[in-house]
């Protein structure tokens, strides 16, 4: 037994408590002491408390004998015979449910509540949680396991909370995790935290962590966010709004948020006012769901305390200490408050490894099923399985896709048997997600729909491979994994940069050995993201389509402002991408889409002509400064000026596609310094595309405009050739080796180092034809952009080349 304390020490005050006292008052009690007491005066607000101590519980335990119940009700339990577990944890809560407090711990907490409710300026309503002496450590995050009341108003509710709190100790979920993390064998202590309620119930709350929980990016802040008390967001009761924002430019004073997505926020929990229920949950009115819980300036102000939380535990330990926090804005007052924080215990443990492990779906999938946030990059296939409560998981077999409407900590033993995870409710923070990503598991969560659209014993293929958005499919699609190994053997010369088209790939990518990205595409963006025609926004007012004002109503929920929202969702696209390789360079291209594709845009048709050949018609820097499209320009404009002003990602660099003479170049330059995008201008670098004969012919020309060239190796092979690679008649012309376009390649090549500029290719060609990188090379270019796959097979070939050429020379 733990020594004995005497009745003072029954009660800390966060105040007087800290990381190092957790074998006191248990992991959450100490980070909530060390964070009232180090960084409430750095000015990160903490609501106070109080904690009971572990030695409080080992002497109620003690005195009342109930410590040799437990051990005699416990010996010998098989956390994997499901009836064996509940009987045995139902008899061991209801040992400690029986016993009484003793007077003097009753008599410590009364008083300790009596200056809580002063300090409140009346009857104190609180937060009653269990905070466990074996929880947030780093290799185990407990998190879920015990009880947590809310709005618990005073003594007698104070002091059924605290034991029920004691009790929860023993819940079927918290032994088995016990006993499958290895603490079985180890004495565990349970104190309770007692911490007077945020009123979130009147505004917002939720969780947020200092690391991208997908992929492990660790520049990146996540915060998920709903109305109401946080409990519905933890455990994946709703879907929430979601935020990211970039910690590197955010400490330097910027305002880098990566993105904002609209949740559904079906419901809240708030008080209750009778009943004896302490909350309940209601419906939250249609013109509250469609706009975000939390401002600009409160998603930054939580981002900045994220980051100052994470320094300070970092600093703490000794290395870095990424951090799972929650938060909760008071509606009274609209002051922000950090509630609790524990290590994230997934992407931080994982080791370092030279290996990347890639998962591929083979050929086309079809139209899916449902979509909703993916969490992990993996891909599962199985039979479904439908569980509509607790008590039918006893069916659940392993291999099977668990489909529910969310998941707490009482489905955990079934969770770790299934191939893959789909709820309809909860967001990547949610308890779904946390326990898929622990256990390596593919899930998709938030779909709304799921239990209703995949049916009993159908098989699936469940794809977290292709980014942000998880997807289901109907059958067993054939998928491979691929391995790739970086082993670090130095960097060759030529840089070798990524083409990168989706930003919900882009952190993932980032770990991929690289010199940064060479050609980012708007169009995946626009189609994506945004997926409307900027002049429909633009002339939102005029539009007399209902379906369409229907449609941009939609996809535009939570702005009035219908143009920025085209600026916002680029910019966010942009600068997620641009954040993956900070600080290396990032190459974005703007809008190259062919009339055609415009006009597949939502309300794009009545804004574009019909063209014979759009693929040299009204295309690239020609529509920039034409009057039928310059005010649709002048929002990318201002979404690249967000990203590299507001952002302060400014190692963003701009390309002109298409610009067929040097006096469009002038024109199109011209018009981006009229909306804030001067060459030269806080370190802003232009290039253009260089995938016109013309722009071979006149580099030297070009040169003095630009900062540098890409060559589009695609478009340049056509008009060379005189090919649409697109028709199947003469598409076997088509070849980027044909000795033209290599001469010209090596002329453009020539002319651009000869005036200084950079010269780089984003092209398919190195990625397919080993023998044309190894020409680049020789022709002495600065880059090749390569498709990601093709990424580390052609930067050991160029090293090679290099070492060989180099050999060569000596």
């Amino acid at each position: 037994m733990p020594a004995r304390h005497d009745s003072d020490s029954k009660i800390l005050w966060f105040e007087t408590i800290g990381i190092e006292d957790v074998p006191l008052v248990g992991g959450k009690n100490a980070s909530l002491g060390e964070m009232y007491r180090e960084l409430v005066p750095q000015g990160i607000a903490v609501p106070n408390g109080f904690a009971v101590t572990a030695g409080a519980y080992f002497d109620f335990l003690e005195r009342t004998g109930t410590d040799r119940k437990l051990r005699e009700i416990l010996d010998g339990v098989d956390t994997q015979d499901t009836a064996d577990l509940q009987r045995r944890g139902s008899a061991a809560r209801h040992a400690i449910m029986d016993a009484k407090l003793p007077d003097d711990l009753k008599e410590a907490i009364r008083e300790a509540y009596a200056r809580l409710s002063a300090e409140s300026g009346g009857t104190a309503d609180v937060a009653v949680r269990s905070s466990a002496t074996a929880e947030d450590l780093p290799d185990a995050s407990f998190a879920g396991q015990q009880e947590t009341y809310l709005n618990v108003q005073g003594i007698a509710a104070l002091l059924e909370s605290c034991k029920r709190c004691f009790a929860s100790l023993f819940t079927d979920r918290a032994i088995s995790y016990r006993v499958d993390k290895g603490y079985a064998g180890r004495k565990i202590g349970l104190s309770v935290c007692v911490q007077k309620m945020v009123r979130s119930d009147l505004a917002a709350a939720g969780v947020m962590f200092s690391i991208d929980t997908e992929t492990g990016f660790s520049d990146a802040v996540l915060i998920n966010g709903a109305y109401g008390l946080g409990e519905n967001v933890v455990l994946g009761a709703i879907n929430p709004d979601e935020f990211l924002v970039f910690k590197p430019t955010l400490k330097s004073g910027h305002r880098p948020i990566l993105r904002k997505r609209l949740g559904s926020k079906e419901q809240k929990l708030i008080y209750d006012t009778g009943g004896g229920r302490m909350t309940r949950n209601v419906a939250v009115p249609v013109e509250d769901r469609v706009r975000f819980c939390l401002t600009e300036d409160e998603v930054l102000t939580l981002a900045r305390w994220a980051c100052m939380i994470e320094d300070h535990y970092s600093a703490k330990r000794g290395s870095a200490c990424p951090m799972d926090i929650e938060w909760a804005k008071d509606g009274r007052t609209g002051e922000m408050y950090i509630v609790q924080a524990r290590p994230e215990t997934v992407q931080s443990l994982k080791t370092a490894s030279d290996v990347i492990e890639m998962y591929r779906l083979k050929g086309k999938p079809g139209e899916p099923i449902v979509s909703g946030r993916s969490v992990g990059d993996r891909i599962g296939v199985g039979p479904v399985r439908v569980v509509k409560s607790v008590k039918d998981l006893h069916r659940f077999q392993p291999g099977e896709i668990l489909v529910a409407d969310k998941t707490d900590p009482d489905w955990e033993p079934s969770m770790k048997k299934a191939a893959a995870i789909v709820t309809n409710r909860g967001g990547r923070t949610c308890h779904a997600a946390i326990v898929s990503r622990e256990l390596g598991l593919p899930a998709v969560v938030g779909t709304e729909t799921a239990t209703e659209k995949l049916t009993q014993g159908q098989v699936v293929t469940v794809s977290c491979a292709q980014g942000d958005t998880g997807f289901v499919y109907d059958g067993a699609i054939p998928f491979e994994t691929e391995r790739h190994s970086f082993e670090e053997s130095g960097r060759p010369k030529t840089k070798i940069m990524m083409n990168v088209g989706n930003p919900e790939e882009a952190f993932r990518l980032s770990f991929l050995p690289n010199d940064g990205v060479g050609l980012a595409r708007e169009e995946f963006i626009i189609s994506n993201h945004v997926k409307i025609h900027p002049k429909a926004l633009i002339d939102y007012d005029k539009i007399t389509d209902a379906d369409v004002r229907d449609e941009i109503d939609r996809l535009t929920a939570g702005y009035d402002d219908k143009p920025g929202f085209f600026v916002d969702r680029l910019a966010e696209g942009v600068a997620t991408i641009a954040a993956a390789f900070y600080p290396k360079d990032v190459i974005i291209r703007l809008s190259d889409f062919k009339t055609n594709e415009y006009a597949n845009l939502v309300g794009g048709l009545p804004y574009e002509p019909t063209e014979e050949n759009p693929m040299i018609g009204f295309r690239g820097a020609s529509r920039y400064y034409d009057e039928r499209y310059r005010d649709g320009f002048a929002l990318e404009c201002r979404a690249m000026k967000k990203v590299r002003d507001d952002m302060g990602l400014t190692n963003l660099k701009i390309m002109v596609p298409f610009c067929r003479t040097v006096e469009e170049g002038r024109r199109v330059i011209a018009e981006m310094a009229m909306h804030g995008l001067v060459r030269g201008e806080n370190g802003l670098e232009l290039y253009v595309m260089c995938e016109i004969p013309s722009n071979v012919i006149l580099a030297k020309e070009f040169a003095e405009i630009f900062d540098g060239f890409s060559i589009g190796s695609n478009d340049l092979t056509q008009l060379i050739l005189g090919v649409d690679r697109d028709s199947e008649i003469v598409a076997h012309i088509f070849d980027e080796r044909n000795p033209a376009v290599m001469r010209s390649i090596a002329s453009v090549i020539r002319d651009a180092k000869a005036a200084g500029r950079k010269i780089g290719i984003c092209g398919q060609a190195p990625s397919d034809y080993p023998e044309f990188a190894a020409f680049l090379v020789e022709c002495g270019i600065d880059s090749i952009s390569l498709n990601p796959d093709a990424v580390l097979r052609t930067t050991l070939s160029v090293l090679k080349m290099e070492r060989e050429r180099g050999a060569d020379n000596s």
